[in-house]
Formats: C-alpha cells, structure tokens, sequence
C-alpha cells in the first residue's frame, strides 16, 4: 500500500483540486476528506502527545524500571 498525502483549500467555486497523480486504470484509491477549524493545525500533534502520555503511566514498567 503507498500512501500520498496532500493539504490544500477548497477553491472559490468550493472545488478541491489535487496535483495530478497518474496511476494505472482500475487502481483502487480511498480518499479520507479532514475537515480542520481554523487555528487546528496544531491539535493532532498535541491529541498524540496526549494519548502517549497514558504509555509511560504503567506501574509494572515503573517497577521493572526501578530495578534496573
């Protein structure tokens, strides 16, 4: 699977256009639309941090951590 990653507006006609990306016919594509706020350009990196943050709180690895 390869994946293609574009960030773009839509246009004044509300058109979002994409650079032209040539592949065989037939080729199966998903296409995920992401709406973003403005001012969210930020907020996936600071929703990672947060769910990482959950990794680091395990009592089991403090305690095998501890003993090292």
């Amino acid at each position: 699977m390869q994946a293609i990653k574009y960030v773009t507006t839509v246009n004044t006609h509300g058109q979002i256009v994409l650079p032209r990306v040539r592949l065989k016919k037939g080729t199966p594509v998903e296409v995920i639309v992401l709406m973003r706020e403005p001012g969210d350009e930020y907020i996936d990196l600071l929703e990672a941090s947060k769910s990482s943050l959950a990794f680091w709180d395990n009592p089991i690895d403090d305690e095998v951590w501890n003993d090292a």
